[in-house]
């Protein structure tokens, strides 16, 4: 065995742990055995050295990092300015400790861990949000029902209770123990316990670190600081380019057709739904819309669209815009299939190429015929499909590709590849998009599009829509069928709360009024979220400009946490249920914005319970009093999903309509109040097509509650300081609690 003590210049060699050898400061010796530690195999463990690369940011190169990792694949770019505005951030002092040595080609890291800490993060699972104690294989796949690590979008990124997060930023498979795997040098060595008396016996004793094994000699690590986990949250996505700012019509509702429908097809949609009154702002086409697909043309089927570019420009003449399915596996009867084929993978995917989209020539091929029939037409989007698994789906590991880069770490970054060559697409011709992906991954945070996969279980993906927020994506629970009305009347509820509002009838022509006992009900939840746009929109903008995701696990909202509650031990639910119920693993409720509280129901439920964070919290519909820092339980039917607005809290909603408002259109807006406290509201405007804002074209305008004199109170709006306009007018306030409360 050989030692290396970096303080001294010292090694130590055991042979065969017989005999003991030490050469004190020979450095020409030192160097000798360094060769031979390195030809066989052995590597010492040393100390991570961090470096400041912006305001509360770290990085440390381990090794020799590899060419293409996951932020190179999405084309992130620090918003430096911004996360200078957040603020200084002192470096966690635990993480000095951080040690890293590379092995036999591999990497492995080391990051300490305090006893009460948490971990979130580290992929979009969909059962747990609490993540410590658990083992990943971080790997692109399709969700197989188990947090394993195999899901669309496995984010090596983990964000601490104790204010820190960490980025590994690889393009392998990452195996993470994440607070498992005792050493024997543990500092906080775990308790030694009897089996056969002790019931609190544990298979899988607490570890006092994170370990991490990367299948590569050297990687980058990025260390992300903050007052807050919601902090450290803002630091990542603002590293990463900020997060979108979708179109407003893609924030609407959105309807993806059958397979097969024709553009007469679709037509009599667009007219069913506005005859039924129901909102929508895009539809989604299926395969069909290609002359062949599995593997894809990428071309119009002229028997089922005979006139693509007369009918997309019908459809915007209608409001209502146009996303295409599409897989990336190329037909060999696309027009491209020829040109393209020398710059693809070894294998292929339902036999169509896989083109090495990190190469120039792909992508320009790509471009030029996807502008050409899609984007010059007026298609305004794209579902990339089928670009994270199964196994026997994609290409294989043993796969090559013409840059050099190996199947697996083609898997780990092929969604974002896709992501960013689409979005760039449209950036170029000032043109906003809003899209949906199968995979992801580190980076995506500034892409214009959010996850969706064929799992299908209601409770675990409201879990998931909570994940999302600490790694930088985006997920919608979307509607495709349901078993009763009222599981089809809760799912619809919870997908007009989410980052995309979609009904997926790809498969079974499903309809909003499929269920006629609760269509009342399920337009007036589709028109709510229409009615809601300024406040949603808002939320990206924050999501856009400061970081904050605008759809929120309660790990991140301020006044969650019981700070009084002691962090270990156990708690009587009795004596201090709300400190009980923060200790439990909370999943099934999330905040939408910065004052407002989902808290979804599922089929078969009558009553929930609902934990309100520190402060007081009001019915958004009624603005009664509901509680503070305390569990309570409701009854509240089956016509409407509980909604919470904390104190001082301000709503602003517009009249409810079937499209999004357009870029000149002005409209009324009524201005909400919720509780006893003065409030302010900072309503984000701009054209919500175009990428004018990022020069400035935008407008804050201030929504204020004061009191004065303890008299009741008024609101104000204080219009926009840089002089650009907004697109509200008519303000009228609407006080939803009284005053005496």
């Amino acid at each position: 065995m050989i030692l290396f003590d970096e303080f001294t210049g010292s090694i130590s060699y055991n042979y065969h742990m017989s005999k003991n050898i030490k050469i004190q400061h020979c450095s020409i010796c030192a160097i000798w055995l360094l060769i031979v530690m390195s030809a066989a195999g052995f590597a010492q463990e040393s100390r991570v050295v961090w470096k400041p690369v912006a305001a509360g940011i770290w990085s440390a190169r381990v090794g020799t990092p590899e060419s293409i990792d996951l932020l190179k694949a999405a084309g992130a770019e620090p918003r430096t300015q911004a996360l200078a505005k957040i603020g200084a951030a002192a470096f966690p002092a635990l993480l000095h400790k951080s040690k890293a040595r590379v092995s036999r080609g591999q990497t492995h890291l080391r990051f300490p861990l305090q006893e009460d800490e948490q971990l979130y993060g580290l992929g979009l699972n969909f059962k747990h949000v609490l993540q410590r104690k658990r083992i990943f294989n971080l790997h692109v796949d399709h969700y197989g029902g188990s947090d394993n690590g195999r899901t669309h979008a496995p984010v090596p990124f983990y964000v601490s209770s104790s204010g820190y997060g960490i980025l590994i930023n690889s393009a392998h498979y990452l195996t993470v123990y994440a607070g498992t795997g005792l050493r024997k040098d543990s500092e906080r060595p775990a308790k030694i316990k009897d089996r056969n008396t002790d019931r609190t016996w544990d298979a899988q004793p607490d570890s006092d670190s994170v370990e991490v094994l990367i299948p590569a000699k050297g990687v980058e690590i990025f260390l992300f600081a903050g007052r807050s986990p919601m902090e450290v949250v803002q630091r990542y996505n603002l590293f990463n380019g900020g997060g979108v700012l979708p179109p407003k019509w893609g924030l609407g509702f959105t309807q993806r057709v059958p397979t097969l429908f024709s553009s007469d097809d679709v037509r009599k949609e667009v007219d069913a739904f506005d005859e039924h009154g129901f909102p929508l702002d895009f539809v989604g086409l299926e395969p069909g819309w290609q002359s062949k697909s599995y593997p894809c043309t990428f071309d119009w089927d002229k028997g089922r669209f005979p006139d693509p570019a007369g009918f997309a420009k019908e459809m915007l003449e209608r409001g209502v815009r146009l996303n295409l399915w599409l897989n990336p596996y190329i037909s060999p009867d696309s027009p491209i299939y020829r040109e393209i084929k020398p710059d693809t993978g070894s294998h292929t995917v339902w036999n169509g190429l896989v083109p090495d989209l990190t190469l120039a020539r792909p992508q320009r091929i790509f471009k030029q015929f996807f502008m050409k029939t899609h984007l010059d037409i007026g298609v305004s989007g794209y579902k990339i499909d089928e670009v994270d698994g199964y196994d026997n789906w994609l290409w294989p590991d043993v796969a090559s590709f013409p840059s050099g880069l190996s199947g697996e770490q083609m898997r780990q970054i092929y969604g974002l590849l896709m992501q960013r060559q689409t979005a760039d697409w449209f950036h170029q011709r000032n043109q906003r998009t809003y899209g949906l992906v199968r995979a992801s991954n580190a980076g995506a945070s500034a892409l214009p599009f959010v996850i969706y996969n064929d799992y299908y279980d209601h409770r675990d993906f409201i879990t998931a829509l909570c994940n999302s927020s600490f790694i930088g994506v985006l997920w919608t629970p979307e509607v495709r069928a349901s078993k009763t009305a009222e599981e089809w009347l809760r799912r619809m509820q919870s997908v007009c709360f989410s980052p995309m509002a979609m009904l997926n009838a790809w498969a079974d022509g499903t309809k909003p009024w499929t269920f006629p006992e609760v269509e009342r009900q399920v337009k007036e939840v589709a028109l709510l979220r229409m009615r809601l746009l300024p406040y949603i929109y808002t939320a990206f903008a924050q999501y856009h400009f400061e970081g904050k995701p605008p759809v929120r696990a309660m790990y991140l909202v301020e006044g969650f946490a019981d700070k009084s509650a002691p962090a270990g031990g156990k708690l009587d639910s009795t004596a201090n249920p709300y400190a009980a119920a923060i200790r439990q693993e909370v999943k099934d409720q999330f905040m939408l914005g910065d004052s407002l509280l989902v808290a979804p129901m599922f089929a078969g439920q009558s009553s929930r319970k609902v934990i309100l964070p520190q402060g007081k919290w009001y019915d958004f519909y009624t603005g009664d009093y509901a509680g503070g820092g305390e569990v309570i339980e409701i009854k509240p039917g089956l016509d409407r999903i509980p909604l919470y607005v904390r104190d001082g809290g301000i709503i602003p909603l517009i009249p409810g309509a079937l499209r999004s408002p357009g870029s000149n259109e002005i409209l009324p807006l009524e201005i909400r109040h919720y509780g006893v406290s003065e409030g302010r509201f900072n309503l984000y405007d701009d054209d919500g097509v175009t990428f004018d804002y990022e020069n400035g074209k935008y407008s804050w305008t201030t929504l204020s509650v004061k009191k004065s004199g303890g008299t009741r109170a008024a609101g104000e709006v204080t219009q926009p300081a840089n002089g650009q306009r907004s697109h509200y007018r008519d303000f009228k306030w609407a006080f939803m609690t009284n005053q005496k409360n």
